[in-house]
Formats: structure tokens, sequence, C-alpha cells
């Protein structure tokens, strides 16, 4: 399944996605009455997909509602693309979808309207807006219900119809509120792998917030971890899994006292966790088949083999315990 047709022409004559950053935090701060919600937030986001995690109140919705101009920074500010969140706020509406966690339907609105509204309100001509209001409703799945009440909708439906409307003006960067609540497993696929379409296009980022971090492992290249209204961490998925390739957890048959010993040779760091249990790392220029060749001459065997990898979870438990975080 591909973008509708005018919705990539519409992307793909936007500038291209290779901008500096997607999103620049600039000292970004903000506070409701005397509770400062977030504090100082800097860095600057990349990745095609962006996963925005933290537990609840951590400020995920909140830095997600300053981004699109709903409430005005108490300090610092934020770039979208190079542009201002408070000097370039219209131009940014054109620029970026949003699926809110929460229903925002307006009563007794067919869904082919409501999307057609949505598109007209961030810029479009009111017939392209319908046009791109069928064919994103189309394409997420419900065009043979375009024309229904969305009060009739199926909570699968209606997420898939916030998600039409959140596409349907060819934004560059879209931001998914926890897409994925409340669904079924069948219905929690289908808007995964509608949002993986979208993110393997190229043609638009995106920012994901969920609580639940396999969508977020599923979907996302990069994430960010508020904890306390502060970055966390923050670190890119993609490399994480590389530099873990660098550790291996053998289990051997045989006297492996000689193969142990031909791996300090290479320079590798080791541990013996068991009678035939090891733990390594290897170093730069040494590879998994120099292990093997020399299993092979300390007539070792080598019953399994296996690469250490943090999980999402692992990264987000650490971020809960260290407060000491940032880009």
């Amino acid at each position: 399944m591909a973008l509708p047709a005018t919705l990539q022409e519409e992307l793909t004559s936007q500038q291209p996605l290779n901008d500096p950053a997607v999103i620049d935090l600039h000292g970004l701060s903000i506070n409701f009455g005397k509770r400062q919600i977030l504090k100082n937030l800097r860095g600057d986001l990349r990745g095609k997909a962006i996963g925005l995690l933290g537990p609840n109140g951590a400020g995920k919705t909140t830095l997600i509602h300053t981004l699109l101009g709903f409430y005005e920074p108490s300090a610092g500010t934020a770039q979208i693309f190079g542009h201002d969140i408070v000097d370039n706020a219209k131009q940014i509406k054109s620029l970026v979808g949003y699926m809110p966690e929460r229903d925002a339907f307006i009563a007794k609105m067919s869904a082919v309207h409501f999307v057609r509204l949505m598109g007209e309100l961030s810029g479009l001509p009111s017939d392209a807006a319908l046009e791109r209001a069928h064919e994103a409703l189309f394409y997420v799945g419900l065009g043979e219900a375009r024309y229904r009440k969305l009060e009739t909708y199926s909570l699968g439906m209606k997420q898939l119809a916030k998600l039409a409307q959140a596409i349907v003006h060819g934004p560059r960067l879209i931001f998914l509120d926890e897409p994925t609540n409340g669904l079924d497993p069948p219905a929690r696929l289908r808007m995964i792998k509608l949002i993986r379409e979208i993110r393997d296009s190229g043609q638009a980022h995106i920012v994901l917030s969920s609580h639940l971090l396999l969508d977020v492992e599923e979907c996302c290249d990069e994430i960010l971890i508020l904890r306390d209204g502060q970055i966390a961490v923050y670190c890119n998925l993609e490399e994480e899994r590389k530099s873990n390739r660098k550790f291996l957890m053998l289990e051997t048959r045989g006297d492996q006292s000689k193969f142990v010993e031909a791996i300090k040779e290479l320079g590798c760091e080791y541990a013996v966790t068991g009678d035939h249990r090891l733990k390594i790392v290897l170093q730069g220029g040494v590879d998994v088949q120099d292990l093997y060749q020399l299993a092979a001459r300390e007539q070792i065997q080598l019953r399994r083999l296996s690469y250490k990898r943090d999980s999402l979870e692992d990264i987000f438990l650490k971020a809960m315990e260290n407060t000491n975080g940032g880009l």
C-alpha cells in the first residue's frame, strides 16, 4: 500500500527530508501557573520516526502541544524545519499533522466532511481538501464507510479517521499521540503497519508518543525519554543495535582453556560465566568468523552464540533510574 498519489505529489513538492534537524529545542520551558512542566529542553531531533516516551505527567503531551502552538513557551523556543514555533506558527500549521490522543470530532459530521474540514484548516483549498479527504480515508481503509457519521464508528475506526485527518494535507511532520490506545490486537497491527508505511515512504517524519514500548520499538529509529519535564535519554535505536553486536554470549563444549587464551590474544575482553559459558566483547577488526576459526583450531564446539541486545524496556528503565541524560 502506498500513500495516495496527490498526497505523494504534495509531500515530494515540499523541501527534501535532509534538513539539519526536524525539531530544534532551544531551552524550551513551559509553566502552568507556578508549576514548571517542561524544564529547559535543549537539543535537536533528526530521525525519520522519533519515539516520545515517559511516565504519566512527564510532559510528553505538553511538549507536543507546545510545538503545535497551543501553548506559548515560558522561556526559550523551538523550531520545526527551521521555523520558529512562535514567529512562524501559521506556516508550521501547513507543515505538520496531528493525531490527538482524545477524540475531537464534531457531532453529526461524516468522516469525509470532517477530514475535509481539517484539510481546509491546514490551508488546502476546499475542492482539493475534499479530494484529499476521499484519498486519505481510502488509504487508511475507511473508504466504504467515509459517508457514515463518526459517532457510529467503532474505536478502531475512529483512530483511523484521526490518522486520515492528520495526513490529509500532506504534512512533512506528523505527531501521533497514543495512536494504538484501546485497540484490539488486529486493529493495533493495522495501525502499526500504516505508521511504518508512512515512515518508510520517506515523505514525512513522525513523532510517536506512546506508553506502549513495543509500538515505539517497532516504528521508531530514535527515542526521546522525558522524566519530570526534563530530557532523561535521547538515543538512536539503530546505533544502539549496531553497538550491541559487539557483545556476544557463547556456550561451548570441550576444554575451553586454550580457547579462552586465544580470545585473550585477539585483544577481546571476556568473562567466564559458567563451566561452558562465556561473555565476549569484540574489538575492532575482530569478527565472529574469527571466533569460529579459533574454536575449530582448538577443537571446541560452539553450541550457542547470541548477541546481547538492550531492549527499549532496558533503556527506559535505566532512564527512570538515572536523572542525568539529555541530547
